[in-house]
């Protein structure tokens, strides 16, 4: 009986994957969302103009801080110039190299991350090779290259945990095991910890843990595992994040500072960065200071430039500017989820979903931090702060879901693909999902 219900059950896999792998032949290549570039493009450009306005602000408080006339006004400008080009050209490149071959290496570019993050540990913590790798505060999460600036390989991790585990979990589905313990929970449950000790243990970057946790969060929901299994994981990694509050001194005064609210001083340990940041969105008021009049950004807010630049946005635009910056973030995120609804390949879903988890926890985290119904967590705001290897690293991810917008249905389902995908459509130059008229062919 037991030997009769596993081929039962090997037959219905095969059957599932050869439904799935029928749809993905008969979904024809099309034009991809350019509105992902589009959105994309005019984050970055608007990150830009901040970088431009604040910029020399920045330098000069620098300058006199450290002694130094080191920083001119146009440095950070231009870096983020370097950094946005940099990212662009990682967007186009992800975006034109086959997912196939992406997908095959993807085992290897997660070793090659997490080696890294060892290699990191190991110089930084242990050694503590100062030309090497950045520390600041007790934390080590930079390695430094001479003559251009600094690397974060969390940012490199987030990347490799996204491609591998998409593929992983991809395979797990077509298989009928998606809600297997042995062979699909505990595997991923192994790299997420390994994952966690890396970034919250070593490097104390509570932020970049918690953006993993929703990569891997997104695409398990989007698999369609059992939701008692995912209610037990989720209550797992609550628990789990509670303890790794309480065991840091630092991250528990930011828990403090948020329960107390208005009621924090400027003056009291932690209430600082917040405070000023909530001065800096009210001074912006409805329009905003404008550009290159920002107070804040000469030195009273910390992190003008990186985790606090949607504060100094409100300042500089105001309520409507970042009314504004947020439409084209929860544009870009839609445009995600359509694209995830669209696709039949169950990889190419879970992809495109970890980079809508990527990009929605980042943003989320941020904003929310800045305007007080959030502890502090120290995240950068994607496309917008300063920073080069977070802003590559989601272009390149961005890149992958432009490129994977080629191959949407007009049905994400896979029964009855056949009336549904995009193979029985005409006017094969359009978005699969932008319209169901059909442009008839000249």
């Amino acid at each position: 009986m037991q030997q009769g219900w596993r081929s039962t059950r090997t037959a219905a896999s095969r059957r599932v994957k050869g439904v799935a792998q029928s749809a993905v032949a008969s979904v024809r290549r099309h034009r991809p969302d350019y509105q992902i570039a589009l959105y994309m493009g005019l984050l970055m450009l608007i990150g830009l103009v901040v970088m431009y306005a604040i910029g020399p602000q920045r330098a000069n408080f620098l300058n006199t801080s450290e002694g130094t006339d080191f920083y001119t006004s146009t440095y950070f400008f231009i870096k983020q110039t370097v950094s946005l080009s940099l990212a662009i050209a990682f967007f186009v490149f992800m975006s034109m190299v086959p997912y196939k071959i992406i997908d095959k290496y993807a085992a290897k570019v997660l070793i090659v991350a997490f080696a890294a993050c060892a290699l990191l540990v190991f110089m930084g913590n242990i050694l503590n090779v100062e030309w090497l790798t950045l520390c600041t505060k007790g934390a080590c999460r930079w390695f430094v290259v001479p003559g251009l600036g600094t690397i974060q390989p969390a940012e490199f991790l987030k990347f490799g945990i996204l491609l591998f585990t998409a593929g992983f979990l991809g395979v797990r589905s077509q298989q009928g095991l998606i809600n297997d313990v042995q062979k699909t929970l505990i595997p991923i449950g192994i790299v997420t910890a390994l994952a966690m000790f890396f970034v919250i243990l070593m490097q104390k970057d509570m932020g970049t843990g918690i953006a993993l946790v929703s990569i891997l969060a997104t695409m398990l929901v989007v698999s369609g595992m059992r939701w008692r299994l995912l209610s037990t994981i989720f209550v797992g990694l609550i628990v789990a994040g509670l303890l790794l509050i309480v065991v840091a001194p630092h991250r528990m005064d930011r828990v403090t500072t948020f329960f107390n609210g208005d009621n924090t001083s400027v003056d009291e340990k932690g209430g600082y960065h917040i405070t000023h940041a909530k001065i800096a969105i009210g001074t912006g008021g409805v329009l905003g200071v404008g550009i290159g009049n920002s107070v804040q950004a000469s030195g009273y807010l910390p992190e003008s430039i990186n985790d606090s630049v949607f504060a100094i946005m409100g300042e500089t635009f105001g309520f409507l500017g970042l009314v504004g910056v947020l439409a084209l973030f929860t544009a870009l995120l839609l445009r995600l989820l359509k694209v995830t609804d669209h696709l039949v390949d169950m990889k190419l879903k879970l992809l495109v979903a970890g980079v809508f988890g990527w990009l929605g926890s980042h943003t989320i985290l941020n904003v929310a931090a800045m305007i007080g119904v959030f502890p502090l967590t120290g995240i950068t705001l994607p496309l917008l702060s300063f920073g080069g290897t977070s802003m590559i690293f989601i272009g390149g991810a961005l890149g992958l879901a432009f490129q994977l917008s080629r191959y949407t249905a007009f049905g994400g389902k896979l029964e009855g693909h056949d009336k549904e995908n995009s193979s029985s459509r005409r006017g094969v130059g359009r978005s699969r999902y932008s319209s169901r008229r059909s442009t008839p062919r000249t």
